[in-house]
């Protein structure tokens, strides 16, 4: 009601201009009216209320559509001359529409006249054809007159008014409620198609849905798909059509495989509708095949140039050229986008698409095959799919580790296509983050390449959030992410210094959290910001740099001693950028000459470092390491290496260098001697290092005598300081004499400053501060030495190369000595020889009881430890490895409290391994000296003639020496870090002492490594040499004469490092990356040649490389002196036939080579009950059993021939097949072989009914000898039936009942009527086999072991899973009426009954076996299944009546 009285008011307002404007309507209207002329169409049309105009004017609907069509129908039917006036009704049409505006108006839609607006409900009114097709006794003979008159139009232009008729003719058609011929009229616009411009065809076929009924969409697709096959341009709309239609899967098929067949042909701006087509039409059966084949065919690196490319590209080009190529290279950029939408739109949620396109990169073999298109795919669904996020990841790892996805392949995607990379910013850097925690190096370096390309190429927010990204990761405290996350930054830094200035504050933040760095992380973060703030723009880098000075001053200033030293790490790094760091823009101009006031700079830096950290002999250490590297890296230029050479040489000869004649004053209680000289001095000349008395003077004199004994001119450095300002002093002379060391050769020959090293016997008469005071001595008298080796490892001189060697020689000596000195000195701290922060965090703390349990027994081989020694710590079970010439860890305490207990050595020598930290580091340059063979030393006299001529060679002792450093250097560089650091071990106890080898990179060191495994094979050959003289001598016997000797121990210490350097060097995981295939070439090049002398040339391929390196190994499996030994070649032979293409082709060599050590006898040293010894024979016999042909069979050999000899052999005795086997490595064997057993069998596939019978047959016959072992296997527990072995049994045959209830119930339900006395064969056997484990349970109960007992539930429902499998397949079978149920007694494992069982129960399980035995062979099948059943049970019945 109010809407019309707001209506009535509203007509009121002005009634005459109402009126006036209907008068003349009406007017007009009467005037623009056909006139009928005795045309039937105008009559019937007017009559039934469609007022008919000409010209411009649209025809007049008088009344409602659909009572037009009502009152049209109804006025035909009931004519007299029907049905003839509908041809005369369709002749006055066709005569109409002669008139080319009629035809227009009939159109168009019709106008409602005013009167009748207010009744009409439909916003809208149809044309006059409309409504006329809407009668069905009309519409085929109008459409045929449409589609008749429609060619009249085909090649006209637009009208005036820019109405197409024939688009307007068309739509007529579209969305009609009911079509009456619709066959006929799809043939009718098929041949429209056909004859039509290229302009229309496309409007014409995307029509065709909105015309066509659902019934003839087959037709349709079917006229389509034959013109798409014709008509390659219609590709777009013909697609567009049939993504719309209801069609068959098998035409869709045909289609897609017809348009994938195009798509090299078609243009870019095509190729989102043809890709949303082809994921349209894909099905999950050929989803995988579709997907490959379009991503061989789909490449589009071609298809976008990066703006900056086609800037270098046409520089000669016009302006109007270059704005052409710019506009084609946005629509090229805009349809590629537009493309990856697609795409995302159909892996985001399409799971079947996302899915095939990760099985299609997944199944890509060849590196080369691999495209951009591939990683960008695997971005895209990784971001877009969060259904296979983890699967793509995983893809992803798999083809970062497999090398397929190189940094180029990176770069090119980023280039190429950063716009659609950006737009995944988010999800990049979240699949980074997780990339970076990877321990695999490969992975974390492709998640480097992420944030670097990321920040390369995304705008600046997307650079900050990869700024902050790597800061977070430097605070995480994990060691391998914060390494990753500076190594970027860094570069990022000398990638785009600008960009990353922006960011300096995030970076600037990480100096909060200093402490939580190690030193080389210091390094790297002050370089970073070091190289930021003394970039070109100094100006703008004022900022960064005052944070930098303030950061340094306060942490030198800091009477902390940890602060102290990160400030001086921090100041010295500064340094070296100031002073002209290598990777500077300005090296060019700054290598001439620095200029006078950035020297000034550098120098008063350094002054500062100087004067902050004399008062302390820790910071002084860590100045002069940090300097010395900086001079060793050249960031030093000749002006400032001038003025720092100089100082340091002075100040050196002022503190440590006295004349050989000078005779130290004071008072001392030790008589000074000047030992371990090289050359023979006078009493006048030469000079000594002025070591005891400097000592002494800080350790016994007063503070006040300590002062008067240097001279007003002299410095005051602590001895410590000696072997670190020496190698200061070394490299800077190297540096200035480009490595000519005659200034400072004199250091090499002069003697020490010592004294007497007494006897350990004469020792223990000393109080405790002198005994710590020889110690002290002897320690720093071997870093001084260490460092003289460092220095002038690498002079080629025979006389400096014979005084190194005789360094050396000193090294091990003195090391004897300290040893023994240290077994009578508990709770002596040594001084430290390395101050940097992981040193401070891994200071051990001895103790009287530490000392005692690092004693080792070395009564028979009386020899020294070397300095540096260290444990064997592969990256595998090796780590627990410990024979006579090999220390055990600390973990190892308990065996070696044992082994201390039983025998009873007064003074034995204590092991340096402890004591890392106090020795000085050796460098990765003095094992060159493994290159020396026979090395002529002259003698010359006063006048310098040649006196004699001594012959000095690298002896075992020195060998060993060098080879056990250079094993725990390469354990440390190239074992990845989650294999080498235990769990909650400090990670400074792991990193201390390997501060100068952090500086060289993982391949660095891989490089050093193979260039020493030429003289390596040599060393190997000689000691492989020296053990077979050595077993001809004693006719092979293992235990012979000399070989608890000093010289066969170190023999064997150097055999087994040689080995091991081999083997981690080729277990590195650093291999498989691309830009290290050529190391592992170099190295298998030195094997090969080694076989073939001469004949490996540069184009020998890689795998006959493989195969010679394999052969030429395996030629020292004779005569090995010791199992581990022979387990590191093992390990080392697979390794590298792990490495090789065919991996397979050695495995029967490898399992052969293990036999072979299973079946030695070893000396009787190893055979004890070391755990040691347990661990080598465990991995020996599972790589022999891995690697065998017939798992079964060896299995079934050892435990049927080998330990029926072990039982019928005398108690101490062993297998005369396998001497290994003894009673005490028993359980080593049993729980092999079960683990072994059950890997097998569930390992093997379970069998389908599908399967031929000979499949059937043989798998049957598999699992008859798989039970068979095991029945062999279970009753050896009635002979050795001690607890860890009742274990392994208890747990194992848990898991093999169970892998027969998965693998070989299902074989058995089809396979029962086939092969059914396999299967009760079978049943039988394995009957025993359950019946035995439910004894075991029993007898578990009994003794109340809870080791054992834990077990037991799970066993007993296991097996009473098995009885309703057992009766599930009888049914299955039809042989239902064979199942029945008893009860089994309590037995223990000899068979005897246990006294708990209830009467009931028994009288049950008697007759039970009653029935059991009088059944016939028929009726046996069924007995032995239900027993097993009857097992299961009882064992439930049992299990709650013990309770």
């Amino acid at each position: 009601m109010v809407f019309k009285r707001l209506s009535k008011s509203g007509n009121k307002e002005n009634p005459t201009e109402d009126a006036s404007k209907a008068k003349k309507a009406k007017k007009s209207h009467v005037h623009n009216e056909v006139k009928e002329n005795g045309n039937v169409f105008i009559e019937l049309t007017k009559t039934s209320g469609i007022i008919l105009k000409t010209g411009e004017s649209q025809n007049q609907l008088a009344v409602d559509q659909i009572i037009f069509q009502k009152k049209l129908l109804h006025t035909l039917r009931k004519h007299p001359s029907y049905p003839q006036i509908i041809e005369e009704f369709i002749s006055g049409l066709e005569s109409y529409i002669e008139d080319h505006d009629c035809f227009r108006n009939c159109l168009l839609s019709c106008e409602r006249l005013q009167d009748e607006e207010a009744s009409m409900n439909t916003p809208c009114s149809k044309s006059l054809i409309k409504l006329l097709l809407g009668i069905d006794i009309l519409q085929p003979s109008i459409i045929k007159t449409l589609l008749e008159k429609l060619p009249e139009f085909i090649f006209e232009n637009r009208n005036s008014d820019g109405i197409s008729m024939p688009r307007l003719i068309i739509s007529q058609l579209k969305w009609l409620d009911r079509i009456v011929d619709s066959k006929d009229l799809t043939t009718q616009l098929m041949q429209l198609v056909s004859i039509a411009p290229a302009a229309l065809q496309h409007d014409f076929i995307t029509s065709l849905p909105e015309i066509l009924g659902d019934s003839h969409h087959a037709d349709v697709g079917k006229e389509l798909s034959d013109l798409l096959m014709t008509n390659t341009p219609l590709i777009v709309p013909i697609l567009h059509v049939l993504s719309s239609l209801q069609l068959d899967s098998k035409l869709l098929s045909k289609v897609r495989w017809l348009v994938m067949g195009k798509l090299s042909a078609v243009k870019l701006e095509d190729l989102p509708v043809i890709i949303k087509f082809i994921l349209h039409a894909i099905t999950a059966t050929d989803a995988v095949q579709v997907i490959s084949e379009l991503r061989e065919q789909l490449d589009l690196q071609h298809c976008v140039l990066p703006s900056r490319l086609q800037a270098s590209q046409g520089k000669l080009k016009s302006n109007e050229r270059t704005s052409a190529s710019g506009n084609q290279e946005s629509s090229d950029r805009n349809c590629v986008l537009l493309l990856f939408e697609v795409i995302k739109s159909a892996v985001r949620y399409e799971k079947t698409v996302s899915e095939a396109w990760l099985k299609a990169i997944e199944n890509i073999a060849s590196v080369s095959e691999h495209k951009v298109f591939d990683m960008v795919m695997l971005l895209v669904i990784y971001s877009n799919s969060a259904q296979t996020k983890k699967y793509s990841e995983r893809v992803l790892r798999s083809k970062v580790r497999s090398g397929c996805f190189q940094e180029q392949l990176v770069s090119s995607a980023f280039c190429c296509h950063s716009p659609v990379l950006e737009d995944l910013c988010p999800s990049i850097l979240l699949l980074a983050q997780s990339l970076l925690h990877s321990p695999d190096q490969s992975v974390n370096s492709f998640g480097s390449l992420l944030y670097k390309y990321a920040f390369k190429f995304f705008d600046t927010y997307s650079q900050q959030e990869v700024v902050g990204a790597l800061v977070t990761h430097i605070c995480s405290g994990n060691d391998t992410e914060v390494d990753s996350a500076l190594d970027v930054l860094l570069e990022l830094v000398i990638l785009n210094p600008t960009a990353m200035r922006l960011n300096a504050v995030f970076v600037k933040g990480i100096l909060d959290y200093l402490t939580n760095l190690s030193p080389q992380q210091i390094r790297k973060l002050f370089c970073i910001l070091s190289t930021l703030a003394f970039s070109k723009e100094q100006e703008a880098n004022s900022h960064i740099q005052d944070d930098l000075h303030l950061v340094i001053r306060k942490q030198l200033s800091s009477p902390v001693l940890r602060y102290k030293l990160i400030g001086i790490i921090g100041a010295v790094t500064m340094a070296g950028i100031m002073a002209g760091d290598s990777g500077s823009s300005r090296v060019a101009q700054r290598k001439a000459e620095l200029r006078s006031e950035e020297c000034s700079q550098v120098t008063s830096l350094l002054q500062l470092v100087h004067s902050c950290s004399e008062q302390s002999p820790q910071a002084s250490v860590l100045y002069f390491d940090e300097f010395a590297d900086l001079i060793q890296g050249g960031k030093l230029v000749p002006k400032a290496l001038e003025w720092a050479g100089q100082t340091i040489l002075n100040n050196f000869q002022d503190a440590f260098v006295v004349d050989i004649c000078v005779v130290p004053e004071g008072d001392c209680l030790f008589p000074v001697k000047a030992l371990y000289g090289l050359e023979e001095y006078s009493s006048q000349d030469g000079i000594a290092i002025n070591l005891l008395p400097l000592l002494f003077s800080q350790d016994f004199a007063e503070d006040g005598t300590r002062m008067t004994s240097h001279q007003s001119g002299q410095k005051l450095l602590s001895p410590l300081c000696l072997a670190s300002y020496f190698r200061l002093l070394r490299l800077c002379v190297e540096r200035q004499h480009d490595g000519n060391l005659e200034e400072i050769d004199g250091l090499l020959d002069c003697p020490v400053f010592l004294t007497d090293l007494e006897a350990s016997e004469r020792l223990e008469s000393r109080s405790v501060k002198e005994r710590s005071f020889l110690c002290s001595l002897v320690f720093l008298t071997l870093n001084w030495f260490r460092e003289i080796v460092n220095a002038f490892c690498q002079q080629r001189s025979p006389e400096m190369k014979g005084k190194v060697l005789t360094r050396l020689k000193h090294i091990t000596e003195l090391q004897t000595i300290l040893e023994r000195y240290l077994a009578v000195t508990p709770d002596y701290l040594p001084p430290l020889a390395n101050f940097d922060l992981e040193t401070l965090d891994a200071m051990p703390h001895t103790s009287a009881a530490t000392s005692a349990k690092l004693r080792t027994i070395r009564k028979k081989r009386g020899t020294k430890r070397q300095a540096d020694g260290s444990i064997n710590t592969s990256p595998d079970t090796l780590s627990k490895e410990d024979t006579s010439d090999c220390y055990p860890p600390p973990s190892n305490r308990s065996q070696l409290d044992k082994e201390v207990m039983k025998k009873d050595e007064d003074k034995s020598p204590v092991s340096l391994q402890s004591y890392s930290a106090f020795f000085r580091e050796l460098d990765m340059e003095v094992f060159s000296i493994l290159h020396c063979g026979l090395v002529t030393r002259s003698i010359l006299d006063t006048e310098m003639h040649t006196e004699a001529t001594e012959v000095l060679q690298l002896g075992p002792s020195e060998l060993l020496f060098l080879l056990e450093d250079l094993s725990q250097k390469l354990e440390h560089m190239l074992t990845p870090a989650s294999k080498r650091i235990p769990f909650l071990k400090n990670k400074g106890s792991w990193n201390v002492g390997f501060s100068h080898l952090h500086q060289k990179s993982a391949q660095e060191i891989t490089h050093c490594a193979v260039q020493l495994l030429n003289p390596m094979c040599n060393h190997l050959e000689n000691v492989h040499n020296y053990f077979q003289c050595f077993a001809v001598k004693n006719h092979g016997v293992v235990d012979g004469p000399g070989t608890n000797g000093e010289e066969y121990q170190i023999m064997l210490s150097c055999y087994q490092r040689l080995l091991q350097i081999f083997y981690g060097l080729f277990a590195w995981s650093g291999f498989f990356q691309p830009g290290n295939h050529s190391l592992l070439h170099s190295a298998l090049k030195v094997f090969a040649g080694r076989l073939k002398q001469g004949d490996c040339g540069e184009d020998q391929p890689v795998e006959e490389m493989f195969s010679q390196s394999f052969h030429y190994l395996q030629n020292f499996r004779h005569n090995i002196p010791s199992i581990q030994c022979a387990l590191y070649l093992i390990r080392l032979l697979m390794i590298i036939s792990e490495k090789s293409a065919a991996p397979a082709q050695n495995k029967e060599k490898i399992a052969s080579l293990a036999r072979q050590s299973l079946c030695r006898v070893w000396s009787c040293g190893e055979k004890g009950k070391s755990s040691t010894f347990s661990d080598q024979l465990y991995a020996l016999l599972c790589i022999y059993l891995e690697h065998s042909d017939s798992v079964l069979k060896a299995i079934e050999e050892i435990a049927g021939v080998g330990v029926p000899e072990l039982i019928n052999s005398p108690k101490d005795a062993s297998s005369s097949t396998f001497p290994t086997l003894t009673r005490h490595t028993f359980v080593i064997f049993f729980r092999v072989m079960m683990a072994e057993l059950e890997k097998t069998v569930k390992g093997l596939q379970a069998g389908t009914a599908a399967d031929p019978q000979q499949v059937q047959k043989e798998k049957l016959l598999y699992w008859n000898m798989a039970v068979r072992d095991f029945s062999i296997l279970l009753n050896l527990i009635k002979v050795f039936d001690s607890r860890p072995v009742l274990h392994v049994c208890l747990k194992y045959g848990h898991l093999f009942v169970e892998a027969f209830l998965k693998q070989c119930m299902p074989l058995l339900d089809f396979s029962f009527r086939k092969h059914r006395e396999d299967v009760l064969s079978l049943l039988e056997t394995f009957q025993l086999d359950t019946r035995l484990l439910h004894h075991l349970c029993g007898h578990s109960k009994i003794h109340q072991d809870m080791r054992l007992t834990k077990h037991v539930p799970l066993l007993k429902k296991t097996l009473e899973l098995l009885v309703y499998r057992v009766e599930a397949m009888l049914i299955l079978n039809n042989c239902q009426e064979a199942f029945w149920l008893g009860n089994l007694k309590n037995r223990d494992l000899q068979g005897e009954e246990i006294v708990s069982q209830n009467s009931q129960a028994s009288t049950a399980d008697d007759s039970e076996d009653d029935t059991s035995s009088q059944v016939s062979r028929n009726k046996v099948k069924e007995d032995e299944d239900d027993e097993a059943d009857g097992e299961g049970k009882e064992q439930d019945s049992d299990e709650s009546g013990d309770d």
